[in-house]
């Protein structure tokens, strides 16, 4: 199914992204990536894993709006929610402006990726190398984390435009190899706690889980290209973790 959508949408790679489970249904989400990986993801999303819909860009306004509504997903990507009962104002400025005060769930569903994306997606150091001109590509020369490295959060970054990274100072940056170390690392996210990191399969495999959206599991074979990672939850933030550390 994964190798028709790549040669249907001409995708360099796709990789099955995960599920976002529903009152009455399961959304299973691809993702079709391009040569440079730094550009947007295109997404896709089927209720059978058979027929696939692609899903609108994510855009500022949609994550904020989505971000406002609470409980499960529905399952029904025609459904509606009804942004007065989130946001009276904000529902009142929509009419003025000609817009319906309404949100639907692929909307929701689409702003929801991005921000997983944004907050836990992510990859190994060193697995992605950043060109003079920006764009940005897997490292060939990529063979993987030592065992010693791979138990560290500091050896892995987050696969988004970088924010903590520019507050650090000249000194802390003088060993890092800007073609590599172009990422926010996973060492000063906030809460402190939001990780966890276990051996698994008799310690040749290292699993990071996600507290902050549970659901959320990454893995990586130490000294192989073998990386990666899937999403199996309700598409709901933890907002209680803070007060669970």
């Amino acid at each position: 199914s994964l190798l028709l959508l790549q040669r249907d949408y001409r995708f360099e790679r796709v990789w099955f992204w995960g599920c976002v489970r529903g009152v009455r249904g399961t959304y299973h989400i691809a993702e079709g990536l391009g040569p440079d990986r730094a550009a947007p993801r295109s997404r896709l999303y089927s209720l059978n894993c058979v027929e696939w819909s692609l899903l609108p860009p994510a855009t500022e306004e949609m994550v904020a709006r989505a971000e406002k509504l609470k409980g499960r997903f529905q399952g029904d990507p025609s459904f509606k929610y009804e942004y007065a009962e989130v946001n009276a104002e904000d529902a009142e400025r929509m009419l003025e402006d000609g817009k319906e005060p309404m949100i639907k769930e692929e909307d929701r569903l689409v702003a929801t990726i991005e921000e997983i994306d944004r907050a836990v997606g992510i990859v190994p150091r060193g697995a992605f190398v950043k060109t003079p001109l920006g764009s940005v590509h897997e490292n060939r020369n990529f063979e993987g984390l030592s065992l010693t490295e791979a138990k560290k959060l500091s050896s892995y970054f987050h696969f988004t435009e970088p924010v903590n990274l520019k507050n650090k100072t000249l000194l802390e940056k003088a060993d890092w190899d800007p073609s590599t170390d172009f990422l926010d690392s996973l060492e000063h996210d906030i809460p402190q706690g939001s990780w966890t990191v276990q051996l698994e399969k008799g310690g040749t495999v290292v699993v990071l889980r996600s507290l902050l959206w549970l659901g959320l599991t990454f893995y990586h074979v130490p000294m192989t290209k073998q990386y990666g990672y899937v999403y199996f939850g309700t598409g709901e933030k933890n907002l209680d973790l803070p007060f669970m550390l």
